[in-house]
């Protein structure tokens, strides 16, 4: 018996060293995978950039370690990366051209489309090419590879070609089957984002103000495809009415939607012709991952700090509690602000906003540090795919605002939503309730019923205070009278080039123009720019622990499952964690 008890203790000693071993071992690997994914890599002579238009993406690209160690590919790319890369690609002598690779692309925005699009015509601007292939094009992955010198389509492809739609949906009679109703006060006659939970269709007011943006984005990619293409307008509109997406490729050809077709080895053979490269020799090629680890033109000069805002603006205490993404949590940035504002090396801010709003009063925190911080350093806000209603509060208070002419703005406005659940609890569930109070309205907010008319009273005046506070913002930090601002507000969203036209935007262009502004009221001659908040690099995500990257990766799997059901599904399990007072836009644009 004893010799079998030492056989036990040896076997269990043997298991514990041997996971320790490999532990370490594993760990090392890791390390040093991630270790040479950071070098700094080559570029061969006679290189193409390769980008691949597929996945979804999204204003900031994210390592993700979890996804790393399983060895599976990130469905995401971030429009910095793509941008930087466009940029690498057109300064290295060793790149001859770009490759573009169209698949099932999901863009966050029209507007991070057209700063791609502007940024790859730059990119010809220096003689060099680009070519494009798919086997099928979205809209949206052919609205960039309209720009290429040429673009080829499988013989058995597809190009969708339809035009644009908005459908919103309502989940107002949806709830009230399960006994929900909400309960309203708002502020603003556009302002349209309560509806999907409140009402049964589109408001006259949203339907308009839905018309005249989803009009002026098709208008913008109509020119652009027109001028790229040679194709006029009219035809452009005629295509998408006769639905060419079920055109055969002949057809795409007579109508110069493309300039030919090819199977994948075939196009290669093309790219060969443009190297001039034999049929038996290799393309050195560099896909996006890749761009990241070439060499930029250094940092000379001083430094702008480029502050990333994206995703719901949301109080500090809520963020582990709700909006499953990116966040812009107030009390991180307005920290982070003041760190800039007192950084002796930073000359001037850019803060990016890509946001459709959130929390008003998380909103009012941020446009207190950006008026701290003006008045040390100039800060010009670059604004993405959105900067509305609260992106817009944020923003307003800035020395600059550059928009893209797609990008959603404004959305002056504010509401409240309170969930009512006592038809749920007492009617379905069979919860029965009982009240003790010492005073009148001790009951405020009581799960058994909802809000009468008096404590309705009393919300409506709290609402109109934040939203004179927010019209106020609006005014002081464009230098136009309340009565200015009460024409172009009432919760209306505008594009940011007709934004431009009513002053709530200064300069249409992307980030780049962002900086050189930024630059010019900092009166810098050379400068470079630094990426805030800085993303945690991959060794430090697995140093830090895995939890959050597995949340983040269940999460991206939750959202590819749900598609359009996402947004509203995440909504409802964090409304009661929202701060009274919300300052968005709809919380589904739902354009396609």
């Amino acid at each position: 018996m004893k010799e079998f008890f030492k056989m036990v203790f040896a076997t269990i000693v043997g298991i514990l060293l041997f996971g320790v071993i490999m532990g370490i071992f594993g760990m090392m690997c890791i390390v040093g995978m991630v270790a040479s994914s950071s070098g700094v890599k080559s570029v061969d002579d006679n290189s193409v950039m390769v980008l691949n238009l597929s996945g979804t993406m999204e204003e900031r690209s994210q390592s993700d370690v979890y996804a790393f160690v399983l060895g599976s590919s990130p469905s995401s790319m971030g429009l910095d990366e793509i941008l930087s890369a466009i940029k690498k690609a057109k300064e290295n002598e060793d790149i001859k051209g770009i490759y573009i690779e169209a698949g099932m692309f999901s863009p966050d925005s029209y507007a991070s489309l057209q700063a791609m699009r502007n940024a790859l015509a730059d990119f010809k601007k220096s003689g060099k090419w680009i070519i494009a292939y798919g086997d099928s094009y979205t809209q949206a992955s052919y609205y960039l590879a309209s720009i290429a010198d040429k673009v080829y389509i499988n013989p058995e492809g597809m190009l969708d070609w339809h035009g644009l739609a908005s459908e919103p949906f309502f989940l107002k009679d949806a709830l009230a089957k399960f006994g929900v109703k909400v309960q309203l006060s708002k502020v603003g006659a556009y302002k349209s984002a309560p509806e999907m939970l409140t009402a049964d269709k589109m408001s006259d007011a949203n339907r308009e103000q839905v018309s005249v943006y989803l009009n002026g984005i098709w208008e913008n990619i109509l020119k652009a495809v027109s001028d790229s293409r040679k194709i006029s307008i009219d035809s452009l509109n005629a295509y998408a009415d006769r639905m060419l997406t079920f055109s055969t490729t002949k057809e795409l050809i007579d109508k110069k939607m493309v300039d030919g077709v090819m199977y994948t080895d075939e196009v290669k053979k093309e790219v060969k012709k443009l190297l001039k490269l034999g049929e038996d020799e290799q393309i050195p090629q560099l896909l996006l991952a890749d761009m990241s680890a070439v060499k930029d033109n250094g940092n000379d000069g001083e430094q702008i700090a480029v502050y990333y805002a994206v995703g719901d603006i949301v109080d500090g205490g809520a963020r582990n509690i709700t909006s499953s993404g990116a966040v812009i949590d107030a009390q991180v940035v307005c920290r982070d602000l003041a760190k800039l504002a007192e950084d002796d090396d930073v000359k001037a801010v850019v803060l990016r906003v890509n946001s459709g709003g959130g929390s008003a009063y998380a909103s009012e925190q941020i446009w207190h540090q950006v008026d701290v911080l003006k008045k040390k350093k100039p800060i010009v806000v670059s604004m993405g795919g959105m900067a509305a209603s609260g992106g817009y509060y944020i923003s307003c208070n800035s020395n600059w605002i550059v928009a893209e002419p797609t990008t959603i703005t404004g959305s002056i406005g504010i509401f409240g939503m309170f969930p009512d659940y006592s038809g749920l609890l007492k009617e379905k569930l069979g919860v029965k309730f009982d009240e003790v109070k010492t005073n009148k309205n001790s009951g405020f907010g009581s799960m058994a019923r909802p809000f009468n008319e008096e404590e309705m009273s009393y919300l409506n005046t709290y609402i109109d205070r934040g939203y004179k506070l927010f019209r106020k913002r609006v005014a002081d930090g464009r230098k136009l009278s309340v009565e200015a601002v009460e024409e172009i507000a009432q919760g209306r969203v505008w594009l940011g080039q007709d934004a431009l036209k009513i002053k709530l935007v200064d300069q249409l262009g992307g980030l780049d123009a962002a900086v050189a502004k930024a630059a010019k009221l900092a009166k810098l001659d050379t400068y470079y720019t630094s990426d805030y908040p800085q993303a945690p690099d991959m060794l430090s995500q697995l140093l830090s622990g895995m939890e959050e990257n597995h949340n983040n990766y269940l999460d991206e799997k939750l959202h590819d499952a749900l598609g359009e059901l996402y947004e509203p599904v995440m909504l409802l399990r964090d409304i009661n964690h929202h701060n009274a007072i919300q300052a968005r836009i709809p919380f589904i644009p739902n354009i396609r």
